[in-house]
C-alpha cells in the first residue's frame, strides 16, 4: 500500500538533514582541536578521554595545560597527580606546570615533597620549582644587598663589613617560613653585635672569620624557609673614628655650656655693678642733701649766737689747709706713678 507524502513533509525534510549535517560538522570541528591532545594522552597512557578534554574546555580549564602536566607526571612516574587533582589546582588559580615540574625535580633529587604540599606552596605565592632548585643548588645572599654594614668596636673605630650567606630551601618550613629579608636582617644584626663586642677594630681585621663563626652559631635560620649553610665575610674595611668624633662633639657641647654659664655670670656681674653704681649715686645724692644743710645750720648758729665770726674764719682756714694738703698729696702720688711707669722707682 503506497502512502502519499504531503507537500509540507517534502519541504521540511531537506532542512532537517541539512541541520543535522551542519551540527555534525560543527561538532567535528570543535572536537578536532582536542584530537591531538587525546592521541598524545592515549599514547603516553595518561588516561585522558576525548570527552574529558571537551568537558575541561566547557569548565573554562585549559585542556592543553592539564594534558601536558598529566603527560609529564605519568612519564616521570608520578601517578598521584591525577587529572582531577590537576584540574582542581588549575581552578584554584595555581600554576599546574610549575607544580608538576617541581614534583619531578624533587623526585629526581630524593626530596620529601608530595603533590598536596607542592600545591599548597604554589597557592601561597611561593615559586615551588625555584624552591626545589634551591634545595639542590644553594643560592648566595649578599648582606647587605647594597653597600656595607657599619658597626663600631669598643675602641670607637667604625668597621664596615659585607657578608655572603649561602642558604638552601627547607621544604618543610617553606609554608609559613620567613623570607630572604629576614635572613638579611638577622645576619646584619649578628654582624653588628659581634663587631660591637670586639675590644678593638684590630681584632676584627685580624680574625674576620670570628664574625662568621659567631653569627653562624646563633641559629639565625630558625623560623625561616631556609637553612643557612655558611656565612662568609667578603670584605672588611675601616670607617670613621666615631669615638673621637663623639668625644669632640661632647667637648664642643661642654664648651658651649661653659660659655653659656660664663656669660650668665658676666651678665649677673654687670647687673650687680649697675646696682652698685646706682647705690653710689643714691648715696652721693644723700651726701649732697646733707651738705646743703650745713649752711642752714651755720646760719641758725649765727642767729642763736652759738657761732662767732672768729670761729667762722677759723673753720674756713682749716678747710683751705685741708684742701691744699689734699692737692699736694695728689700731686705727689701722680709723680710717683709716673716714675713707676718709667721704671725709676721700684716697688
Amino acid at each position: 500500500m503506497y502512502l502519499a507524502q504531503s507537500p509540507w513533509t517534502e519541504t521540511i525534510w531537506p532542512w532537517v538533514v541539512g541541520a543535522v549535517v551542519l551540527v555534525f560538522v560543527v561538532f567535528l570541528i570543535f572536537v578536532s582541536k582536542f584530537i591531538n591532545l587525546w592521541i598524545q594522552a592515549t599514547l603516553t597512557k595518561a588516561n585522558i578521554g576525548l570527552f574529558a578534554l571537551v568537558g575541561m574546555s566547557l569548565r573554562k580549564v585549559s585542556p592543553t595545560v592539564i594534558a601536558r602536566a598529566r603527560i609529564s607526571a605519568v612519564q616521570a612516574g608520578l601517578e598521584e597527580a591525577t587529572v582531577k587533582e590537576l584540574e582542581a589546582h588549575y581552578l584554584a588559580g595555581g600554576n599546574v606546570l610549575r607544580v608538576v615540574g617541581a614534583l619531578i625535580a624533587a623526585d629526581r633529587a630524593n626530596l620529601d615533597l608530595d603533590f598536596r604540599r607542592a600545591c599548597a606552596i604554589d597557592l601561597a605565592g611561593r615559586n615551588v620549582l625555584e624552591a626545589v632548585q634551591t634545595c639542590v643548588n644553594p643560592m648566595v645572599i649578599d648582606v647587605p644587598t647594597t653597600g656595607k654594614i657599619a658597626a663600631m668596636a669598643k675602641d670607637g673605630i667604625q668597621v664596615l663589613a659585607k657578608a655572603r650567606v649561602t642558604v638552601r630551601t627547607n621544604i618543610k618550613r617553606l609554608i609559613g617560613g620567613a623570607t630572604e629579608e629576614t635572613i638579611i636582617a638577622r645576619v646584619g644584626e649578628g654582624i653588628v653585635s659581634t663587631i660591637g663586642s670586639s675590644d678593638t677594630h684590630k681584632q676584627v681585621l685580624e680574625n674576620p672569620d670570628n664574625i662568621s663563626k659567631s653569627v653562624l652559631g646563633r641559629g639565625l635560620d630558625a623560623g625561616t624557609a631556609f637553612e643557612i649553610l655558611s656565612i662568609d665575610i667578603a670584605d672588611v674595611d675601616i670607617g670613621e673614628n666615631i669615638g673621637a668624633k663623639l668625644q669632640a662633639d661632647q667637648a664642643e657641647a661642654d664648651k658651649r655650656i661653659a660659655q653659656a654659664k660664663a656669660e650668665e655670670r658676666r651678665a649677673m656681674a654687670v647687673a650687680m655693678e649697675q646696682e652698685q653704681v646706682a647705690e653710689v649715686m643714691a648715696n652721693r645724692a644723700k651726701l649732697v642733701l646733707a651738705e646743703a644743710e650745713v649752711p642752714k645750720a651755720m646760719a641758725d648758729a649765727f642767729r642763736a649766737g652759738n657761732l662767732g665770726i672768729l670761729d667762722y674764719y677759723r673753720m674756713k682756714n682749716i678747710e683751705s689747709d685741708t684742701k691744699m694738703r689734699t692737692q699736694i698729696a695728689a700731686g705727689e702720688e701722680h709723680q710717683v706713678q709716673e716714675e713707676r711707669d718709667k721704671g725709676k722707682v721700684k716697688d
